[in-house]
C-alpha cells in the first residue's frame, strides 16, 4: 500500500470513544468503545443474524477477567483475523 493510500485509510479512523448503554439479559450496563469497533460489532451481529444485545451478552458470558469493553475489542479482532487467515 502506497504512502498516500495508507494515509487516507488512517485519516478515516476517528478513535473517538463513546459510552453506549446496552441491555444484557435484562440488565442495563454501559460500554465504552471507539466508533470503529462499534460499527464492526454491529456488522458481526447482523452477519450472525442476532441482535446486538444478544451478541454482547454472548461475549459477556464467555469472557474471563478482562472488562467488557476489552472483551468486545478482543472478540472483534479475533473475528477479523479468523476471516482473513486460511
Amino acid at each position: 500500500m502506497g504512502r498516500s493510500a495508507q494515509h487516507d485509510q488512517t485519516a478515516r479512523l476517528s478513535g473517538i470513544m463513546k459510552k453506549r448503554s446496552v441491555k444484557i439479559l435484562g440488565h442495563a450496563t454501559s460500554i465504552t468503545l471507539e466508533d470503529e469497533f462499534w460499527q464492526q460489532l454491529k456488522l458481526i451481529a447482523e452477519r450472525d443474524g442476532r441482535s446486538l444485545n444478544a451478541l454482547i451478552a454472548k461475549i459477556d458470558e464467555a469472557r474471563t477477567s478482562e472488562n467488557l469493553s476489552s472483551a468486545l475489542r478482543i472478540f472483534i479482532l479475533n473475528d477479523c483475523l479468523n476471516r482473513i487467515q486460511p
